[in-house]
């Protein structure tokens, strides 16, 4: 036991003296670093390669240039700014041509389904062809302002667009309201004159004034009702370009439900008929006869009552652009046409030797519910049934004195009027 302690007592003092042996290495390693001349060297030598040499350079530097640093570091904000911007610019850039090619990856597969080199043949009854064609690109470098108007109308990329000039002027006041009383919020005035821009604006309706064009302008401000028609073909393009469905509406008709909640979309072009039964809006076979042909005297004809060129939902694919560029050219160059004949010559001929026909896909409105007046005034009036039906818009094309069967058709199906619409003739006086 003695031994022991004494043993551990000649160790613990050599531990002690190891121990300050290594904490005085340290210290002096220390001292060494930070202080390489010692406490009292009157002017240590510049050392330059020293770590915190450099640290008071910078900090020194910092202090007394902090102006010229900000400006750097601005310099190189604005230098990551600006390539940020552009890897942005590349990357829409990028997109733009991926839809593009997306979308021609798309007509391929048509193409290739058409030419049946992609897949085989449905079950007989089940085979379904495509009815709409690929949307186009929106560009809004087409027309920044109008553009702009859009993005604050449109809902779900659809408006209603009518043009009008001060001509019109009474029967645009007797479209505006049954736009409101309906409730449709998005609709467009397309001002052809400054007094229906001021009209709109005391009004609260959105309005859209082109820049000036002196073909457009000319015919906006003098033109006859007919010859605004023909306007609208060329106007519309730049709607389309910007991505957005339109519901072309001509001035001359009173609006009793949403039109919108009534479209099926599912082609190009949907349009109200000229026709009056279910044989004259939709087609029916017309057979022709010839006796002097004998055997062969009867030759089969298919008819259709002409699409109505005043009241049309049209989507922003190619071949709807295609058709307004086909009939605003026409109209251009055949002044004296009429622009719904036009319409309908570019909606229906198909392509044959030295003429290469225009595929839009195309449906028929519901005459009952898109009605033109003639049904109105020389079918339903006199129905006992059909006087039941609220038409979602009623069209006076069919009668010259538009404003005051406008006025009746509000009375009868706003008012309750029953008896607004029988002091009217079926047609007109002249």
């Amino acid at each position: 036991m003695g031994v022991c302690t004494e043993k551990c007592d000649k160790w613990g003092q050599g531990s002690r003296i190891g121990a300050a042996i290594v904490i005085g290495v340290v210290v002096g390693c220390v001292f060494a670093f930070f202080y390489p001349y010692g406490f009292f060297y009157p002017d240590p030598p510049a050392q330059t390669d020293h770590p915190f040499f450099k640290y008071n350079v910078l900090v020194k530097s910092w202090s007394y240039e902090s102006t010229e640093w900000m400006n750097v570091l601005r310099s190189y904000i604005r230098r990551l700014s600006e390539r940020n911007a552009e890897l942005q610019k590349q990357v829409k850039e990028l997109n733009e041509k991926l839809q593009i090619a997306e979308q021609e990856k798309g007509r391929a597969q048509e193409l290739l389904v058409s030419l049946g080199e992609r897949e085989k043949a449905a079950p007989f009854g089940k085979v379904k062809s495509t009815r709409t064609n690929p949307l186009v690109l929106p560009d809004e470098s087409v027309n920044p302002r109008l553009a702009k108007i859009l993005a604050e109308v449109a809902v779900g990329n659809e408006v209603i667009v009518v043009l009008a000039n001060s001509n019109v002027k009474s029967m645009l006041e007797i479209w505006m309201a049954s736009v409101k009383r309906v409730g449709i919020p998005n609709y467009l005035v397309v001002a052809l004159d400054d007094d229906i821009v001021n009209f709109c604006k005391e009004n609260g309706v959105h309005v859209y004034k082109r820049y000036p064009d002196e073909t457009v302008d000319f015919i906006g401000k003098t033109g006859s009702n007919q010859a605004v028609s023909g306007l609208k073909f060329q106007i519309l393009r730049e709607f389309l370009q910007l991505g957005y469905s339109v519901l072309l509406s001509d001035i001359d008709i009173v609006y009793l439900q949403n039109p919108f909640d009534h479209l099926y979309r599912d082609s190009d072009m949907e349009v109200m008929s000229d026709g009056h039964n279910n044989m004259t809006a939709y087609g029916y076979n017309d057979v022709s006869d010839e006796p002097d042909m004998g055997w062969g005297r009867y030759a089969h004809t298919m008819r259709i009552w002409a699409y109505n060129s005043g009241f049309f939902y049209i989507r922003p694919t190619a071949p709807a652009i295609e058709l307004l560029d086909r009939v605003a050219e026409r109209l251009t160059r055949e002044p004296n046409s009429w622009d719904q004949a036009v319409f309908n010559e570019e909606l229906a001929f198909p392509s044959y030797p030295g003429y290469i026909g225009l595929y839009v896909s195309r449906r028929v409105m519901d005459f009952y519910l898109f009605m033109n007046s003639k049904v109105l005034f020389k079918i339903v009036r006199k129905d006992s049934s059909l006087k039941k039906l609220k038409p979602v818009v009623v069209h006076i094309n069919y009668h010259p004195d538009k404003l005051y069967r406008m006025k009746a058709v509000v009375e009868y199906y706003v008012n309750g009027k029953q008896n607004a619409l029988d002091t009217f003739p079926d047609g007109s006086d002249w």
